[in-house]
């Protein structure tokens, strides 16, 4: 039991160095590659590879049943039951199939009525886009059941081999990429590219698990009331998925409707950077299901979780903190030197939506423990009702102050929700939130606040420029690591540093 849980700790910490390694991968490909791409297919071509890409998106949700996959196969093998995993695969298999099936009609039908749709595209732009838009639509229907192996490697905790295949998939797009645009390949070779890529590592995911997991799916198996259960659950994702997102997605129209242009485009940077902070202090989120649903197999509530909360969110509160006080020291000298002073206005948007994510991503083992013990209903209620506060509160102070109004009214609402999450988690799932909040948030504080305070100081006596931007915030995380190593680290976190 003990080398299983210490495989199963090993096979977290790779996952994370490796998703360390594809987020770096991801944002120098945003702020370095995508520029040189664009200039060499020419700002048109871009714009028709996206909205193939956004279109066809639309469409290829998968309706939570990943989600499903995860928590329904975690279960099983918690309970040590493989005859049920695959049982379950094969009805899940099924459903995506059906699925696949409603989506290529409604593309095959919407192909016909591009010339229609894109009325402002010239003829030549209408032909190349039906082209992309058959290779990228081919390649989805394709990939689409194939979503669940993500499910299967999470369940089994190969995070490693996920990480690993996501890392190999960007830095093979970006590799033939370049050599294509380089060789001058224009459009249709980036998508051809992105489609080859993606269908090698399915392949390479699909020999792994046949190979060297004890899945074999059963496609004979059918059962209405798991369908049903499967359903349940899988609906109520969807929705706090689509509640969630729907914060941000509205944003922007509603400072169209009463503030302007210039305010979206300020709010769209600050959103940019909450998504890179969230990213990168999220990166080992969905790795910990299994060991949740293995703590909870033989338990009714999630007493026993907190453990594991308080060590992961102590991880997690840590370096979410860096990342907002850091961001709070430098982001204003970041943003100038970035994007120059007409954005200055970002950089508070993007303090006041990134400062519920200080206390939320820390809590990230209670939303799986929503997930494992089948509360996403309640979740789903809870984002619904903020989701349409937010658009009450955004409306109102928008209409005031622009995009600072929405970013008041996302701060705003995301601490009420978070309030309300935690109540859930105290009175539905029986964890001992107080427990939490003393051992995580008070407990690894005092580095945060003496570092910010210093910084605070400092920013008195500097002045804007890229030379003291690096210096001032290479001492930022030095004087922070070191303030947590005396004041905050016990002996387990101080190990992980040193295995590192």
């Amino acid at each position: 039991m003990k080398a299983r849980n210490d495989d199963s700790i090993n096979q977290i910490k790779k996952g994370a160095i490796i998703s360390y390694l594809a987020i770096g991968v991801s944002l120098l490909s945003g702020l370095l590659y995508t520029p040189w791409m664009i200039k060499q297919i020419g700002v048109n071509d871009y714009g028709l590879y996206t909205l193939a890409t956004s279109l066809i998106s639309i469409f290829l949700i998968d309706f939570g049943i990943s989600e499903a996959v995860s928590r329904f196969i975690s279960k099983y093998n918690a309970e040590g039951n493989q005859e049920k995993v695959n049982d379950f695969l094969g009805l899940i298999y099924k459903i995506f199939i059906l699925i696949d099936l409603v989506i290529l009609v409604i593309l095959i039908a919407l192909y016909f009525f591009i010339p229609t749709i894109y009325s402002e595209l010239t003829p030549a732009e209408v032909e190349k886009f039906k082209i992309i838009y058959l290779i990228i639509s081919t390649f989805s229907i394709v990939s689409l059941p194939f979503i669940t192996l993500n499910g299967i490697l999470t369940s089994y905790e190969k995070f490693k081999t996920l990480k690993l295949c996501d890392l190999v998939n960007k830095l093979l797009v970006l590799a033939l990429m370049a050599i294509a645009l380089l060789l001058g390949y224009k459009l249709y070779a980036l998508v051809l590219v992105n489609a080859f890529a993606g269908i090698l590592i399915i392949v390479i995911k699909l020999l792994y698990i046949h190979k060297l997991l004890p899945v074999k799916v059963n496609f004979k198996y059918w059962d209405i009331r798991l369908l049903k259960e499967v359903f349940a659950f899988s609906l109520w994702t969807t929705v706090s998925t689509i509640a969630n997102r729907f914060i941000f997605n509205v944003t922007p129209s509603i400072l169209g409707a009463v503030s302007g242009s210039s305010q979206i485009a300020i709010f769209g940077i600050a959103s940019t950077l909450e998504a890179y902070a969230y990213i990168i202090s999220g990166a080992i989120n969905g790795m910990f299901l299994p060991k949740v649903s293995k703590i909870l197999a033989n338990k009714k509530d999630g007493e026993h979780v907190l453990p594991l909360m308080i060590k992961v969110g102590r991880i997690q509160y840590s370096i979410i903190g860096l990342i907002f006080i850091g961001f709070t020291i430098v982001g204003k000298e970041f943003i100038y030197l970035w994007m120059g002073k007409d954005f200055e206005l970002s950089y508070y948007c993007a303090l006041l939506i990134m400062l519920p994510g200080v206390f939320r991503v820390p809590q990230q083992i209670a939303s799986i423990t929503i997930i494992a013990m089948n509360q996403v209903k309640v979740q789903a209620y809870v984002y619904v009702i903020v989701a349409g506060l937010n658009i009450i509160f955004s409306s109102i102070l928008s209409g005031y102050y622009g995009a600072l109004g929405a970013a008041i009214s996302i701060c705003l609402i995301y601490f009420i929700r978070l309030i309300i999450m935690n109540i859930i988690y105290r009175r539905v799932l029986n964890i001992n939130i107080f427990s939490f909040i003393k051992d995580c948030y008070i407990k690894m504080s005092p580095p945060m606040l003496i570092t910010l305070g210093i910084g605070l100081v400092i920013n008195q006596f500097t002045s804007y420029s890229l030379k003291t931007f690096l210096i001032k915030g290479t001492f930022i995380v030095i004087f922070y690591i070191l303030l947590l190593w005396k004041l905050s680290l016990n002996k387990y976190e101080k190990s992980l540093f040193k295995n590192f």
